[in-house]
């Protein structure tokens, strides 16, 4: 959401990426929230953006395949799902707002977190332009978790959503092709001698 909100406004300043972070597809932006250590913020705006038909689409389909979006703050990662979809209605909303968590220990960052507010949505049902304000929110909680510990929460489990997916297709592929290049090879080796 951080990339496609600020993409839009114009306002992205996209990092240098290294060949790993090139092969997973990773497109590490600066971001224009400012989460100063212990400074609680209520509702800063990001930006308004008049969305167009083909970009509400965009947004539609990207909240039906469960699309999140992943930040780092301090060297810590975290998630969050940029919509909804109501599925008594048939509905699909836009999260407008992001309302960050973090917790600290004296002078360090132990934990931080997204939750999801349902009270700031844009709905995206309809192609049509909609109106849209992006703010977002900082609490800042003391916490007596020692420094020392605070990447314990990540090792033990993603927050990831988990599709378990099998691609047969790019397994067989790659056997076809591991097979043709033997073939060949023997082929020419025979030829040779």
């Amino acid at each position: 959401m951080t990339f496609i909100h600020l993409y839009l406004a114009g306002q992205v300043t996209e990092k240098k990426e290294d060949l790993g972070e090139v092969l997973n597809g990773d497109r590490m932006v600066q971001s224009s929230y400012q989460l100063n250590f212990r400074e609680d913020k209520q509702l800063e705006s990001i930006c308004k953006k008049t969305l167009s038909k083909d970009e509400v689409r965009k947004f539609r389909d990207a909240v039906k395949q469960d699309y999140y979006f992943q930040m780092y703050y301090d060297d810590l990662p975290l998630w969050g799902f940029i919509g909804k979809m109501d599925e008594t209605e048939m509905k699909y909303y836009l999260f407008t707002h992001v309302p960050f968590e973090v917790l600290y220990n004296d002078d360090r960052v132990i934990e931080i977190s997204i939750a999801s507010d349902n009270n700031y949505v844009v709905d995206i049902t309809d192609d049509k332009e909609v109106e849209a304000e992006f703010h977002y929110s900082v609490k800042w909680k003391e916490t007596d978790i020692p420094f020392e510990k605070r990447m314990e929460k990540y090792a033990k489990s993603s927050f990831l959503p988990q599709h378990l997916e099998i691609h047969w297709f790019s397994i067989i592929n790659s056997l076809m092709i591991v097979l043709f290049l033997s073939g060949m090879v023997a082929m020419i080796m025979m030829r040779t001698l």
